[in-house]
């Protein structure tokens, strides 16, 4: 009786395992296509996290910094490094990172876990062009 009731429990145990690791969120196969700054094996729901941050704290939307696809769709081409609003976002990515491991001993505030880091905010406040 109680050997039946461990294997009950084992296989139920191993029933969850397993639905968790099936959905588990992963990157994308492939990966993503252009990825410089963020690290390869960013998953989909981090990259969502950490794009849909930027939307808020510079105020814009997608096509603020990624251009418009080339075959019409109503995404744009995230891939695309066209327009250069993309370049100058990666830039201040790295020093953002940069300002936060010199001065806090931290990672980057939408992929790491400090409190004490700067981003986008800190100097953005909704503004895409702070101090203009």
């Amino acid at each position: 009786m109680l050997n039946k009731k461990y294997m009950v429990a084992a296989a139920l145990s191993a029933f969850v395992i397993a639905g968790v690791a099936f959905t588990a969120p992963n990157p994308p196969e492939d990966g993503f296509k252009n990825l410089k700054v963020l690290p390869k094996n960013t998953s989909h729901d981090q990259l969502d996290k950490i794009m849909h941050q930027f939307n808020r704290d510079l105020g814009v939307k997608c096509n603020f910094c990624h251009a418009p696809a080339k075959d019409g769709s109503r995404h744009p081409d995230f891939a695309s490094d066209e327009k250069p609003e993309k370049d100058v976002t990666r830039s201040m990515m790295k020093m953002t990172l940069k300002i936060n491991k010199k001065y806090f001993e931290s990672k980057h505030p939408m992929i790491g876990d400090s409190t004490l880091t700067i981003g986008c905010f800190t100097c953005h406040h909704g503004d895409p062009h702070p101090g203009k």
